[in-house]
C-alpha cells in the first residue's frame, strides 16, 4: 500500500503563500524601474502598470503593479508640476511600493508614491551619454560646419500638421512684408513620444534622397517641457542630425535646458517664431548690399553727366582764359613793337632829318604793312582759337548726348518698349530651356502687365 500523502487546497496553499509574503515583505520598499504600460482605467481611475527591468536591450526582471485611483491621482500631478507631464508609457520611474501576494491575482506590487525627480535626473543622463558618445565619434560639431546658402530659401520641415510653432512660422516667412519668397514643404512626423524618434528619422531618410532641392532642414516644434522633449536627447536620432548632408536648423520651442539635438544643430532657435526671424534676416544680410549696389548703379550715369558738365565748364572756362590772355599778349606784343618802332623813327630822325625826310614815305608804308600782317595775324589767330574751341563744345555735347542715349537704352523699361519681355520662374529670368521643365508656370513681364503660362515642352531652337 501506498503511503498516506499530505494534500492541500489550492486556496490553502495560496493563502500560506499570502502569509509568508506578509510576514517576510512588512515594509515598503523603493524601487527603480521601467514603466512599460501605465494601464490607466479611465472608468475607475486604477491603474495596472507593467513593471519591467531591461539589461543590453532585454527584460531580464517584468512585475505587475497596481496604482490606486488616489495615488494615481496625486502622483500625476507631482509629475505634472516637476515635469510639465503626466505620467505615461516608456519611462522610468523611482516608485514605493508593498509587495503582496492575491489568492487569485497572484505576485504584485502595490505603488504608493512616484519620486518625479528621478525620471528627470534620468533624462539628462541620457543627454549626457549622448553628447559624450558623439564627442567620441567626432560628429558633435559635423552639421554646424556645413555653409548655409547665402539665401536659405528652400526648406525641408519637420513638423506636426497641427503645431502652432508651425502655424507661427509659416506666418512670417509667408507675410514678411518685404517680399521675400521661401519654398517649403512639410515631412509630417511625430514630435515627441515613443514613436518620435523613429517618425523624424524616417522623414530625414526620405529628405536625404531629395536633398539637392533644399538648402536646409527645420526641425519645427510649438514648445513643450523637458520630458516631451526627452526624444530630441536620443542618441539615434541625434547621430542623424550629426551625420545630415545639408544643415539642420531646430526652433523646438523652449527656454529650459537645450536638447542635444539643439546642441549639434546647424542653428538653433528658442522658438519657432525666432528661427523665421533669422532666415528673414539672411535674406536681409544679402538684400541690403545689394540693394544699395542697384543705387550706386543708378547713380552712376547721373554723376557721369555730373562730372562731364563740370569737366565742360572747366574746359570752357580755360579755352576762354587761354584766348583772352592769348589775345592780352597779342596786344602788347603789337604796343611793343609800336613802341621800339616810335623810338627808332626818333632816332633815324634825330640822326638826320634828311634821311627822315628821304625815307619817309618808305617809313611810312613799312609801318602800315607791318601794323596790317600783325593785325590780320591776330584776326587769325582770334578766329582760330574760336573754331577749336566751338569744335570742343560741339564733340563734348555730342559725347554727353550719346552717353545719356545709351544709358536710357539700357533701362529694363525701353527694352520691354522695344517689344521685348523677360520671362521668369520663382523670380529668377530664364535664359536655357533647361532651367524649366514641362508642368512649371512661368512669369512673361511686358511693358504694361505680367502673363502667367504652364510648360508644355522645351527646346533648344535659335533664331
Amino acid at each position: 500500500m501506498q503511503p498516506e500523502r499530505t494534500t492541500y487546497t489550492l486556496l490553502e496553499l495560496t493563502r500560506s503563500i499570502q502569509k509568508t509574503f506578509a510576514d517576510r515583505y512588512v515594509s515598503a520598499y523603493w524601487i527603480r524601474a521601467e514603466m512599460n504600460k501605465l494601464n490607466h482605467y479611465s472608468h475607475s481611475g486604477h491603474c495596472f502598470p507593467e513593471l519591467v527591468e531591461k539589461q543590453h536591450g532585454k527584460v531580464v526582471a517584468q512585475m505587475r503593479s497596481t496604482l490606486w485611483r488616489d495615488d494615481y491621482i496625486r502622483a500625476n500631478e507631482q509629475f505634472i508640476e516637476t515635469l510639465g507631464q503626466p505620467l505615461k508609457d516608456g519611462i522610468k520611474i523611482l516608485f514605493l511600493a508593498r509587495v503582496g501576494f492575491d489568492p487569485i491575482y497572484g505576485l504584485s506590487l502595490r505603488i504608493m508614491d512616484i519620486d518625479p525627480a528621478y525620471t528627470l535626473g534620468d533624462i539628462e543622463r541620457e543627454k549626457q551619454e549622448t553628447i559624450l558618445q558623439l564627442k567620441r565619434e567626432g560628429l558633435y560639431e559635423q552639421n554646424k560646419s556645413l555653409a548655409l546658402p547665402l539665401l536659405p530659401k528652400r526648406l525641408a520641415i519637420i513638423s506636426v500638421e497641427t503645431s502652432k510653432g508651425l502655424a507661427d512660422f509659416l506666418e512670417i516667412i509667408d507675410k514678411n512684408p518685404w517680399g521675400y519668397r521661401f519654398f517649403y514643404m512639410l515631412f509630417p512626423s511625430l514630435l515627441q513620444g515613443d514613436k518620435a524618434v523613429d517618425t523624424i528619422t524616417l522623414q530625414l531618410n526620405r529628405i536625404r534622397k531629395v536633398k539637392n532641392h533644399f538648402d536646409a532642414v527645420a526641425i519645427i516644434r510649438g514648445g513643450g517641457d523637458d520630458i516631451g522633449l526627452s526624444c530630441f536627447n536620443n542618441y539615434r536620432l541625434a547621430k542623424a542630425i550629426a551625420n545630415f548632408p545639408i544643415p539642420v536648423l531646430s526652433g523646438i520651442g523652449h527656454s529650459t535646458n537645450e536638447t542635444v539635438t539643439e546642441l549639434i544643430a546647424h542653428y538653433n532657435a528658442i522658438t519657432p517664431t525666432k528661427l523665421a526671424e533669422y532666415l528673414i534676416q539672411a535674406f536681409h544680410n544679402f538684400s541690403v548690399p545689394v540693394m544699395e549696389a542697384q543705387e550706386a548703379l543708378l547713380s552712376i550715369p547721373s554723376e557721369i553727366l555730373k562730372k562731364e558738365k563740370e569737366r565742360l565748364i572747366t574746359i570752357s572756362n580755360m579755352i576762354g582764359r587761354t584766348v583772352k590772355a592769348s589775345f592780352i599778349r597779342e596786344k602788347q606784343t603789337l604796343q611793343n613793337q609800336s613802341f621800339r618802332m616810335k623810338r627808332e623813327v626818333f632816332h633815324i630822325v634825330s640822326r638826320s632829318r634828311y634821311e627822315v625826310n628821304q625815307y619817309s614815305t618808305t617809313l611810312d608804308v613799312r609801318s602800315r604793312t607791318i601794323i596790317t600782317s600783325n593785325h590780320q595775324i591776330l584776326l587769325q589767330t582770334n578766329k582760330a582759337i574760336s573754331d577749336y574751341c566751338r569744335r570742343q563744345l560741339v564733340n563734348t555735347n555730342e559725347k554727353l548726348t550719346n552717353m545719356e542715349i545709351q544709358v536710357r537704352h539700357l533701362d529694363p523699361v525701353n527694352v520691354l518698349k522695344r517689344g521685348y519681355s523677360i520671362t521668369m520662374q520663382n523670380g529668377k529670368a530664364i535664359r536655357d530651356h533647361h532651367m524649366v521643365k514641362t508642368g512649371d508656370t512661368l512669369q512673361t513681364k511686358l511693358l504694361n502687365g505680367t502673363i502667367q503660362s504652364l510648360v508644355q515642352s522645351s527646346s533648344n531652337d535659335s533664331f
